[in-house]
């Protein structure tokens, strides 16, 4: 009764304490034959002492006046009649309510005792639940720990709804009045320990259970959005990005039908990630579907009936056919624009109803994925514009240089040898002049010839990367070891970049590194022009502090490449670059 969250009614407890004072009263009569009547006042203590510890101090104090009252009526001399101006009654009184505060004393201390070591069992049993990775590991040492905590032979906490049989007591565990568990303890236990169990016990772990398993949730919706918010901040592709929303939410919601849908604009949906009973990239009608829901409503859909008619299209037969009967779809907004659709189903009971609040932050991320990948994609885009921009431009002057000013100037240059062949031999000076005016015209159309060259070489046009490479090698002023297998022309843009990229690596080991030897590796595979530059230099090379490193970094992005410089000091320079071969 100690361990008992609330008293018996109060009705019970009159009820007692007047068939004590009578059963009492009645024993102390047959005993004051044998016994001195002054003695048997102690009699009545044992229903003070039983209504002051079941029902509280009150009623405890009123049992003892009464009890007093009786005593004195009933027992002491002159009988049938009260003697309180007598000091022995005053002093029965005393005893009695003496005895009554001492019960409720104990009593009160007993209860505070029990009420804390059952605060240390359920804090037991809370940090074992709520601390453990998930709720499944947690139960079977939150039994062994709740059954040691009430002394039983053994308890068991199992999944789903058990029924007792000879040997068990089965208590159903409810979560949101759902019995998702049980708690079964030995058979024949006493019905106080049944009773507490019920009343305490089963009330108390659901509570736990019920917030290890929110706790669990969370823990499981943070991960997942931890995973996805890397794949997003790493730059992930949306298609990569979009299995992996699928495959998260499938994991948090406990469900096995998933799937992004991309809205087109002919009233039609594209399928771009998950749900591996539908073709990755099949295109289904939007009518009847709870994506057309929430094209209308921009807002997360629900439909806890699926049910397709007879005639209805391909996409609902087919969700009917695998016996799906609750849906949840929350929208995809990108840019304020309605890009399209999650969509998560169910096929045995309808899904929570907080399922599309929690699906909510996911559609947040593929949002933030595909806005990336757009304007990943447009600065790229830009990038390569400018690009092709500038190499029209070097083009262009290049071809001005050759067919202008480089002709011109050859012409002149022709023009003065040939007056230079008609001076008279008396005219050795003017001849002279004449000859040396020739000699640096011809080295202008020389240096002129070099600009255009390094603007765009006319030999990568004609033959193609590898001779160009090796033209570079030939005028490198440091020893280069080549290894080349591109023996096609590959995309304008693509050989050009390379071009310009090994141009770079061989102008900086010339004129900056000390090297004694180049290596140069540069092979075609995997859609890719691979480059593999290395010297035996200095190192030390930084390309925050030079223009030209810096300017084929950003020639090797925009192509959607990759270049990585690895230069210690003292250890040489290292090159290692991909350039995607493409004419976008």
């Amino acid at each position: 009764m100690i361990r008992r969250r609330t008293l018996p009614p109060l009705a019970l407890g009159i009820l007692v304490a007047i068939s004590c004072v009578v059963a009492e009263t009645l024993l102390a009569d047959l005993l004051k034959q044998i016994a001195p009547v002054r003695s048997l006042g102690i009699v009545y203590l044992l229903g003070i002492v039983l209504v002051a510890a079941v029902w509280g101090l009150w009623p405890g104090l009123a049992t003892a006046t009464v009890s007093a009252l009786a005593f004195n009526y009933f027992l002491i001399p002159p009988t049938g009649s009260l003697t309180l101006d007598k000091a022995e009654t005053w002093t029965v009184l005393a005893c009695f309510l003496a005895g009554t505060l001492l019960a409720g004393s104990i009593y009160k201390l007993a209860r505070s005792l029990t009420v804390e070591v059952d605060a240390r069992a359920e804090a037991d049993l809370s940090r074992i639940l709520l601390h453990m990775p998930d709720v499944k590991t947690a139960q079977p040492e939150a039994a062994r720990r709740l059954a040691r905590a009430l002394k039983l032979p053994f308890a068991e906490i199992r999944c789903g709804a058990s029924r007792g049989d000879e040997n068990h007591v089965a208590f159903p565990l409810h979560d949101r009045g759902v019995p998702v568990r049980s708690l079964l303890v030995p058979a024949g236990l006493p019905r106080p320990t049944l009773r507490r169990l019920r009343d305490r016990v089963v009330p108390s772990l659901e509570v736990l259970l019920q917030a290890a398993r929110e706790r669990q949730r969370v823990t499981d919706e943070q991960a997942a959005l931890r995973r996805l918010a890397t794949l997003v901040a790493r730059g992930a592709p949306p298609d990569e990005i979009f299995d992996a929303v699928a495959r998260e939410v499938e994991h948090v919601l406990g469900v096995r039908n998933t799937g992004v849908f991309r809205h087109e604009p002919d009233a039609t949906m594209t399928l771009v990630g998950g749900w591996s009973v539908v073709p990755l990239g099949s295109r289904w009608p939007l009518k009847g579907t709870i994506v057309e829901l929430v094209a209308r409503t921009k807002a997360p859909g629900r439909m806890d009936d699926v049910q397709a008619p007879l005639d209805a299209g391909e996409l609902l037969t087919l969700l009917r056919d695998l016996g799906i009967n609750s849906a949840v779809a929350c929208p995809i907004t990108v840019g304020g624009r309605l890009w399209g659709a999650v969509v998560a189903g169910s096929t045995s009971e309808p899904l929570p109803e907080d399922t599309e609040k929690r699906m909510l932050d996911f559609t947040d991320l593929v949002a933030t994925a595909i806005a990336n990948a757009d304007s990943q994609a447009k600065l790229q885009a830009s990038r390569a514009r400018v690009l092709a921009a500038a190499d029209a431009t070097r083009r262009l002057i290049e071809r001005d240089l050759h067919d202008g000013a480089q002709q011109h100037l050859v012409a002149v240059m022709l023009e003065l040898r040939a007056m230079e062949a008609t001076v008279p031999a008396e005219l050795e000076e003017l001849k002279g002049r004449l000859s040396h005016t020739t000699q640096a015209l011809d080295e202008t159309v020389g240096d002129l010839r070099e600009i255009a060259r390094g603007l765009h070489p006319a030999l990568l046009s004609r033959q193609g990367l590898q001779p160009a490479v090796k033209a570079l090698a030939r005028c490198c002023a440091v020893p280069v070891e080549l290894n080349m297998c591109a023996d096609r022309h590959l995309a304008e843009r693509s050989e050009v970049t390379a071009y310009h990229v090994v141009s770079e690596a061989l102008t900086n080991a010339a004129e900056h590194a000390d090297a004694s030897v180049v290596h140069v590796d540069l092979s075609v595979k995997n859609a890719s022009i691979w480059l593999s530059i290395r010297d035996d230099g200095k190192g030390g090379a930084d390309p925050r502090r030079g223009s030209g490193l810096l300017n084929i970094t950003d020639r090797v992005e925009a192509l959607g490449g990759r270049l990585q410089i690895m230069s210690p000091v003292g250890d040489g320079t290292s090159l290692l670059a991909e350039i995607p071969i493409t004419d976008a």
